[in-house]
């Protein structure tokens, strides 16, 4: 009987879960809420991943028995800490007892290149860039959570937009944000933010739902939009830069694969990410992702298991994108 893997991968607002056996079939797939330990904390990033999971062996019609290797690419997860963490949710959901555990932006690299060496950047609810060379080694840039990290993301514009915003309101600069974020905080008066952001309080997911306002003002001309998004762009730039230098790429070709739910705004990010990338490490190449994030956790999965994932496995993984497409 053929073996079969669980890979999951847990961000900020949203988690997925696939089942795949060794030869590369996806059984079955299944997404809930956020899981990612720094945003949401253990408990309901347990509950996350228990939904995800379910709903994943629903569709593959599998009973709760345990998987023969599970891989976990987890957002927030930085420390042997937040390792234990995620494994102990492992074995309350009795997954199984072969498990990994890395942070979101390796499976981002394992599915985006399909297991090349090369970078992977996520821009999404965080940020963060690492990469793998030939030689095995690794390196990783930003992804330290939003207090002090997190640059060029979903929540880096949010706060950035409310800031810019509320500086409007004082009559410090003019932007066309300042509207668009009072009504998304449900601000009778600009006023009322103090209350809104520290008594009521607000979460990072609340505050990663405004770049959607960021980018939709920017495409109407507003110049201070504009220029956030470009300036997101340089820092996520610059965290490439720096894994391409410590892995030997500053001036060789590299491929760097891009995963995250904000590149999905299209050119409006893309165009200045870009003109940033080449100036600062003119001989990468940007390459769509192969295989989403939660293949990439199911291709370290089977290759924790000693499968090695020939052409045939990637091929049939390639197949369920459609069904990853669904989920989204």
């Amino acid at each position: 009987m053929a073996r079969i893997v669980l890979g999951i991968d847990g961000g900020g607002t949203k988690t997925q879960a696939a089942i795949c056996d060794e030869t590369g079939r996806v059984l079955g797939m299944g997404q809930a809420g956020g899981s990612g330990i720094d945003s949401v904390g253990a408990e309901r990033a347990l509950t996350a991943i228990g939904e995800a999971v379910e709903a994943a062996r629903r569709q593959a019609g599998l009973s709760d028995v345990p998987f023969d290797g599970v891989f976990f690419g987890m957002a927030g997860v930085v420390s042997e800490a937040d390792r234990a963490i995620v494994r102990a949710i492992a074995r309350r959901l009795q997954l199984g007892e072969r498990v990994g555990v890395d942070h979101d932006i390796r499976i981002a690299l394992a599915g985006g290149l399909s297991g090349r060496p090369g970078i992977a950047l996520i821009a999404g609810t965080g940020s963060s860039c690492f990469g793998i060379n030939e030689r095995g080694e690794r390196w990783q840039a930003g992804g330290w959570g939003h207090l002090i990290s997190d640059e060029g993301s979903s929540y880096w514009l949010g706060w950035n937009a409310i800031r810019l915003a509320m500086g409007a309101y004082d009559g410090r600069w003019q932007t066309a944000l300042l509207e668009p974020v009072r009504q998304q905080l449900n601000l009778r008066e600009m006023t009322d933010i103090h209350h809104r952001l520290y008594t009521q309080g607000i979460s990072k997911a609340e505050i990663a739902a405004f770049a959607p306002v960021v980018i939709a003002v920017a495409q109407a001309g507003d110049e201070m939009a504009q220029a956030l998004i470009r300036q997101g762009a340089h820092e996520l730039a610059l965290m490439v830069a720096a894994v391409a230098k410590r892995l030997g790429w500053s001036h060789t070709p590299c491929e760097v694969t891009l995963s995250g739910g904000l590149w999905r705004a299209g050119e409006v990010m893309l165009a200045p990410f870009r003109q940033a990338l080449s100036s600062v490490l003119p001989a990468a190449r940007i390459v769509m992702p192969e295989l989403p994030p939660v293949l990439g956790a199911c291709v370290l999965a089977l290759q924790e298991l000693s499968v090695e994932v020939e052409e045939s496995v990637r091929g049939r993984l390639l197949q369920a994108r459609l069904m990853e497409r669904e989920l989204t």
